[in-house]
């Protein structure tokens, strides 16, 4: 019985050997000599072969501020796996970086770290020990003569160092200049004049119509063989009272345009049938050279007054007198 124990322990101890011998630990210093204050780098790697450690537990070393007393751990970075060689993706390396220092001259033995594979903590891998050597600054004696204190460096004149105060003085006078000139346009700005409200009774549309109509008939120039300016007259009357009236600009408007928007204006039909003849014979007058019987040259002239008096305003306090709208 104490013979199979005998020969399982060995074999243990023969499959912890194997494990550790598959796994490569190392621990590398930047530079092993510095001067008092100087920082270098401690390079620790762990390699192993993922085809043989499958489920490997890695324990690392637990870092804290100090590996030693004399010597500071001023940084250290988080475990990094790489595969280093491509071309045996099997390989994996672990690495970890530390930024050590010291401020006490000497040297000193940077202990082992010491890894747990799998939870083996009597078989714990282990890096070699390190030698730091902290130097202090040399002196040399031969220098160590008393020399005149140096003269102050002049500082390079460098114009943009000035740019921050050209631009903030820059932009100060901009913007004084910007009030002087309001102030002064305020200051020569003329009163607002109140403007003259014209009190004047301004004439209805439909008395100025009424007065032109009568000078028309008064003046009966058709019997003169001026056929053409009668009728132009008669027109251009009753396109002016339009205009005022209805605030349709009828002066620039032909005759079927201004039809056409009566049709949709609030006009008995009587007076649009008057406007119809009214500015459909001053046109055959005017542009077809049509000349109209005798009866026609009144008949126009009454249909004027009869749309004036038709389509002026309720409002309007009085009416042309028949007989002058009738007597020609």
């Amino acid at each position: 019985m104490k013979l199979k124990q005998y020969i399982i322990f060995l074999f243990a101890l023969m499959a912890g050997a194997m494990l550790h011998a598959q796994v490569e630990v190392h621990a590398v210093l930047d530079s092993n000599s510095i001067r008092i204050g100087e920082q270098t780098k401690l390079d620790v790697y762990l390699r192993y072969d993922a085809s043989v450690q499958k489920n490997l537990s890695i324990d690392w070393p637990k870092f804290e501020d100090t590996l030693k007393k004399e010597i500071e751990v001023v940084n250290i970075t988080k475990i990094d796996t790489t595969i280093p060689d491509k071309t045996n993706p099997n390989i994996i390396q672990q690495h970890i970086q530390l930024t050590i220092t010291s401020f006490d001259s000497g040297a000193y033995v940077i202990p082992p770290f010491k890894f747990t594979l799998n939870k083996d903590t009597v078989n714990p891998l282990i890096t070699e020990p390190l030698l730091l050597a902290v130097n202090t600054m040399p002196t040399d004696t031969a220098l160590a003569k008393i020399k005149d204190i140096k003269p102050p460096y002049d500082e390079p004149f460098d114009w943009k160092w000035y740019l921050p105060y050209i631009y903030a003085i820059g932009g100060i006078l901009l913007l004084v200049a910007i009030i002087i000139i309001v102030l002064v346009k305020l200051s020569k700005r003329k009163p607002v004049e109140v403007p003259v409200v014209d009190n004047t009774p301004k004439i209805p549309p439909h008395v100025i119509a009424f007065e032109s109509l009568e000078k028309i008939k008064a003046e009966a120039v058709w019997k003169e063989n001026r056929t053409k300016e009668y009728y132009s007259a008669i027109a251009d009357t009753i396109r002016l009272y339009i205009e005022q009236r209805f605030n349709i600009n009828a002066l620039e408007l032909t005759s079927d345009e201004i039809l056409h928007i009566f049709k949709s204006q609030v006009v008995d039909q009587e007076s649009k049938n008057r406007l119809r003849q009214i500015l459909t014979l001053s046109d055959f007058v005017k542009f077809a050279k049509q000349i109209p019987i005798e009866a026609e040259h009144s008949l126009t002239l009454n249909n004027a007054f009869e749309f004036v008096s038709g389509t002026l305003r309720e409002e309007a306090a009085s009416t042309p007198n028949e007989t002058s709208k009738n007597a020609l």
